[in-house]
């Protein structure tokens, strides 16, 4: 349970990074609920739609050497961002195809790098 936590304070704490850096990422409303929203959705979405996507878009990943994922990973967080803002009614805004792929970027670089500095047995 402490390793789902940790995970989630780190997809977290990206997020927060995509929007202080990203321009057409915002926070509406209360900041830290929409992120902490936005963090637990991301990670249910990449559990779960993310694998279909793959699989259905494999072709096209192995046509561009991988970087099609940079396509999907940018759709899962404008899907995350659509649930947020449609279902649970929390205000984090995607504006748009290339703010989700920046953003996407920005969230797999910085949970990368702090996933380094947590402990895994």
């Amino acid at each position: 349970m402490l390793k789902l936590a940790i995970r989630w304070a780190v997809v977290a704490v990206a997020l927060i990074v995509a929007v202080l850096i990203v321009p057409g990422i915002k926070v509406e409303g209360n900041a830290w609920i929409a992120v902490a929203v936005t963090a637990a959705i991301l990670g249910l979405v990449n559990a779960f739609v993310r694998p279909v996507l793959a699989f259905l878009a494999c072709g096209c990943i192995v046509a561009t050497l991988g970087l099609f994922i940079l396509v999907i990973n940018a759709f899962t967080l404008w899907l995350s961002s659509w649930i947020a803002q449609n279902v649970f009614d929390v205000g984090f805004v995607v504006d748009g195809f290339w703010a989700a792929f920046w953003g996407a970027l920005i969230v797999s670089i910085v949970s990368f790098i702090l996933s380094m500095f947590v402990y895994d047995e």
